[in-house]
């Protein structure tokens, strides 16, 4: 967890945000932090057990546990769901998917396909995280 950096103002930080991105309800916010740092390289410049704020190539996404999205209308959808990203393709253009894999597996996450090159000129992997969020690490073939 991130012991090193002051949390940041929320309005401040909400309001600085562009772009697209996404918010994750996870059970355990340290687990989803351990496989977006380890697994996709991804970093965390806040996290605490209940919210992390993290940053992959300049985008930032955030991870929230249940109890933080008490009185939200998606705490009622994903309440007692153990797959909550069935149907959620979250790639992740740029990311090494051997390498990914590779750290995947020996942090004990699930790889549901290994790293192929596709015919769409890609080279990629289907990492499942603990929550059953389906990440692509994914990576252009040569030509």
């Amino acid at each position: 967890m991130s012991d090193t950096n002051p949390e940041p103002n929320a309005a401040e930080y909400g309001r600085s945000l562009r772009g697209l991105g996404f918010n994750l309800l996870v059970t355990d916010v340290p687990r989803a932090v351990t496989f977006a740092k380890e697994v996709l390289g991804a970093t965390s410049f806040y996290d605490n057990e209940d919210f992390a704020a993290l940053r992959w190539q300049g985008q930032d996404f955030m991870f929230h546990a249940d109890r933080s999205y008490r009185g939200h209308p998606l705490s009622g959808l994903v309440a007692g769901l153990e797959a909550r990203g069935a149907g959620v393709e979250l790639r992740i253009f740029g990311c090494d998917p051997d390498r990914a894999e590779a750290k995947a597996r020996e942090l004990g996450f699930t790889v549901l396909a290994g790293s192929l090159d596709k015919a769409h000129g890609l080279r990629e992997c289907v990492i499942l995280d603990d929550d059953g969020y389906s990440w692509v690490p994914t990576a252009p073939t040569p030509r």
